[in-house]
């Protein structure tokens, strides 16, 4: 076992990140890797390249559904493209940060993972739709809604975002353990790869 920390960027609108949160956290036991998770705002990093996924080739585009599904096959998963894509995902982000104050992130994340990328509900980019699983997992959703509000918890993600790109992050899911930046959910070979030469140190 060993403290090794990985640092998981991540938004809720990317469909590979639904694949990489399931494939990372048991890699992470596996080692005994710790993982922070960073909520960031994806789609201003791709303003900032100038990059649209939309306006990829067509035939690319329904590739990438054909091969998400392979993915889903693959590890026994209930991903579903959703109906509503992409949506706007600064909520989502600013309530993983309120959630972690009351020691709940990863289980808000599954949720949220789960009702957009399993069960069609694009609700969860709205306050209102995000309270039914904050109020299933125990919070006070007056309380949540206030600290929602918060400015610090708004600039939260805007830190996260500036530093994202300030270390190289262009995409999610993204991976940093110590030096070395993994993008995306099949670079996880090579990120085992790195959490093995750590622990035969």
């Amino acid at each position: 076992m060993n403290n090794n920390n990985i640092n998981f960027y991540w938004d809720i609108g990317s469909t590979n990140t639904y694949f990489a949160f399931h494939l990372l956290r048991p890699l992470a036991r596996k080692y005994g890797a710790g993982i922070t998770y960073i909520p960031f705002n994806l789609g201003y990093v791709f303003r900032k390249h100038n990059y649209v996924l939309m306006q990829e080739p067509k035939a690319k585009l329904i590739n990438r559904k054909v091969d998400l599904m392979r993915w889903a096959k693959k590890y026994g998963l209930d991903f579903s493209m959703p109906e509503e894509f992409p949506i706007k995902t600064t909520q989502v982000l600013k309530a993983s940060l309120v959630m972690r104050e009351q020691g709940m992130e990863e289980a808000f994340l599954t949720h949220m993972f789960r009702r957009y990328w399993e069960q069609n509900d694009a609700s969860i980019q709205t306050d209102q739709g995000i309270l039914p699983s904050v109020v299933e997992l125990g919070v006070d959703p007056d309380a949540f809604l206030q600290r929602l509000a918060h400015p610090e918890i708004r600039n939260g993600v805007i830190e996260n975002t500036d530093q994202a790109l300030v270390d190289g992050v262009f995409g999610a899911p993204s991976m940093r353990l110590h030096d070395e930046l993994y993008w995306g959910k099949d670079r996880f070979d090579f990120l085992e790869d790195h959490l093995e030469r750590l622990a035969r140190r």
